[in-house]
């Protein structure tokens, strides 16, 4: 069969041979009759869209001006009640058993509220020539109602006892209730525990206080340096009314040598200089 040019089917021949090749194809249905370009629809179908002006604005009335509104902390809504209402409880207890009680009873924290199970006050001997202030408790310490009483704890107990200090401290933390996550203490949960806190430092009457963590020596010395700046050097600690004044060492958490056990040769060191004051100051 000789070659048929499907181009130009001008004959009835041509046009039975090209209906013929599509066939063969598999093109049996003619869906129009009109030619259709498809990359012009392409292209009109890509362009872009003109753009409507945008209808004119009316001017927005001024808005009215504001009244002032009472603002509210985010980790209450009345911290400075809470403070208050901490500073009249503490300065009531005469003893160090009377503050345990009148922190048991206070409501006045939002950690207490967050999931905590006992309130951790203190441990150790009540007369002792050093006060450790920690951060806050963990979830051996709200189990227990003890402060450093978990692998931290055991680690900060070996340590003292090789520096011949485990009898002649007093154990503490800057708030009472262990935050949800061991997450740190906010600066707000510390100012409502602040006045149980004082009022301890007042009781024992410490002559030297170690500062357990940043969290711990940036509230209480009101400092923004890191731990591992302030860590290993004297400030003094001062009570609200400016009339309680101890000098204070801050130095690294046993949290965090559990994590990074180098560091630990710099917490003997602050410890050795703890020890050298406290026999020098006898």
């Amino acid at each position: 069969m000789a070659p048929v040019d499907v181009r130009a089917p001008s004959t009835p021949a041509g046009l039975e041979a090209l209906l013929a090749f599509w066939s063969d194809a598999g093109v049996d249905v003619c869906l129009s009759e009109t030619p259709v370009d498809r990359l012009e629809q392409g292209a009109r179908r890509l362009a872009p869209a003109p753009r409507e002006p945008a209808p004119a604005r009316s001017p927005s009335p001024a808005a009215p001006p504001s009244t002032p509104t009472r603002v509210e902390h985010a980790e209450g809504p009345d911290i400075a009640a809470a403070i208050a209402a901490a500073r009249t409880a503490a300065a009531a207890a005469r003893d160090l058993a009377a503050l345990e009680a009148a922190i048991a009873a206070f409501d006045g924290c939002p950690l207490k509220r967050q999931g905590a199970r006992n309130p951790v006050f203190a441990r150790g001997d009540p007369t002792a020539p050093v006060m450790i202030i920690g951060e806050g408790p963990g979830a051996d310490e709200d189990l227990q109602g003890k402060p450093f009483v978990g692998r931290a704890g055991k680690l900060l107990d070996k340590m003292l006892a090789s520096a011949e200090l485990d009898d002649r401290v007093f154990i503490t933390n800057t708030v009472f209730w262990r935050p949800p996550g061991n997450r740190n203490p906010t600066a707000a949960e510390q100012a409502t525990c602040a006045p149980f806190l004082e009022r301890a430092i007042r009781l024992v009457r410490p002559r030297l206080l170690l500062l357990s963590g940043g969290v711990s020596a940036k509230y209480l010395l009101k400092r923004e340096e890191g731990i591992l700046s302030l860590r290993g050097k004297w400030f003094d600690w001062r009570s609200e009314d400016g009339e309680g004044v101890v000098p204070a060492l801050p130095t690294l958490h046993p949290a965090f040598l559990l994590r990074q056990p180098a560091a630990k040769a710099h917490a003997w060191r602050d410890l050795l200089t703890l020890l050298s004051r406290l026999d020098r100051d006898l």
